[in-house]
């Protein structure tokens, strides 16, 4: 047994649910209520509440899940004795509840809602009033010999056809390259990070950039063949904000992969690589150093990308200055 709980303001419209017709199965209890219709019910609700003003979420709503095990035994009786033995609990004996059955789902449920004002004026204390219901449903699960919650482990369709083994092979391959790779170009400042997603890219593994609505990049998206797996998947090295960090200067740490993991054929060593590919991989990583915020040290292996990268951007610079000028 499973419940939670609530407080509302808009009591009419919750007695108006639980009593509509196709949802209401049994009328369970009515505690300190004389009419039985949703009107009359909110009507007597209303003459104890109204003496409180300044309370707004004056009704209180319950919900309490039956396990599917437990419902062959739980008859009207049952039922009945439940929402009694809760509502007890609860501590509503001075206010004024109603309890229903719903039968639009498969599952068993009851809906409870009650007068939040007490018939001797005071409020009832809602602070951690939904922990509450679930300790007391645990406690009454207990005692009845009912499936506790905690030990419920319901089937998922959804999760079911969501997983695929061919896409966590894929998953479990592009995160041995993408740590083979990093561990060998790990702290070697910006021409490291450039190797790094010029060999990704070499492997047959893209990344991409996702923005939201308004055009800033939140996270980075790895794509292998026919899937696709955001960072997080892969590691927590490869975020947004933690991928660059990975190459600054001293950041050498140890190496996180086992020794199986180790990069693929068409990795290029840095001296091998065209001037025309150093060029593209360093504009990708300038892009993501630069949308990502992060100083990042330079360091020279053998071509000095450092004064590249430093040149390009004065020119850059100098061509934004230009532009300027008023237009004719």
């Amino acid at each position: 047994m499973i419940a939670k709980c609530k407080a509302i303001a808009h009591g009419g419209n919750a007695l108006e649910y639980i009593f509509r017709e196709g949802k209401l199965g049994r009328l369970l209890a009515l505690h300190n209520l004389c009419g039985e219709t949703p009107k009359e019910i909110h009507e007597e609700m209303k003459l104890i509440n109204d003496y409180n003003s300044r309370c707004k979420n004056k009704f209180l709503r319950i919900e309490i899940g039956i396990a599917p095990q437990d419902e062959p035994q739980m008859t009207f009786k049952a039922l009945n004795r439940l929402a009694l033995f809760f509502a007890k609990q609860m501590g509503l004996d001075d206010h004024q509840w109603v309890a229903v059955t719903h039968k639009d789902t498969d599952n068993l449920h009851i809906h409870i809602i009650a007068n939040r004002i007490s018939l001797r004026g005071q409020v009832y204390d809602t602070t951690f009033v939904s922990n509450r219901a679930a300790r007391v449903a645990e406690e009454l699960s207990r005692k009845h010999g009912l499936t506790i919650a905690k030990k419920v482990h319901s089937a998922r369709p959804h999760r079911k056809a969501q997983y695929a083994p061919a896409r966590e092979r894929t998953k479990q391959q592009v995160r041995n390259i993408c740590y083979a790779l990093l561990d060998k170009h790990r702290g070697k400042g910006l021409s490291g990070h450039s190797m790094f997603l010029y060999e990704l890219h070499r492997s047959g593994v893209t990344i991409d950039r996702m923005k939201n609505k308004q055009g800033k990049v939140y996270g980075l998206k790895f794509t292998y063949g026919e899937h696709s797996f955001k960072a997080f998947e892969i590691g927590r090295e490869f975020g947004f904000r933690t991928l660059p960090k990975q190459f600054e200067t001293g950041n050498a740490q140890k190496p996180i992969i086992q020794s199986s993991m180790i990069p693929t054929k068409d990795s290029t060593p840095t001296a091998q690589v065209a001037s025309p590919v150093v060029d593209v991989a360093l504009d990708t990583a300038e892009n993501l150093l630069s949308e990502v915020g992060e100083v990042t040290t330079l360091q020279t292996h053998g071509t000095d990308y450092a004064e590249i990268s430093w040149q390009r951007r004065l020119r850059n610079q100098a061509e934004k200055k230009k532009r300027r000028g008023r237009g004719i």
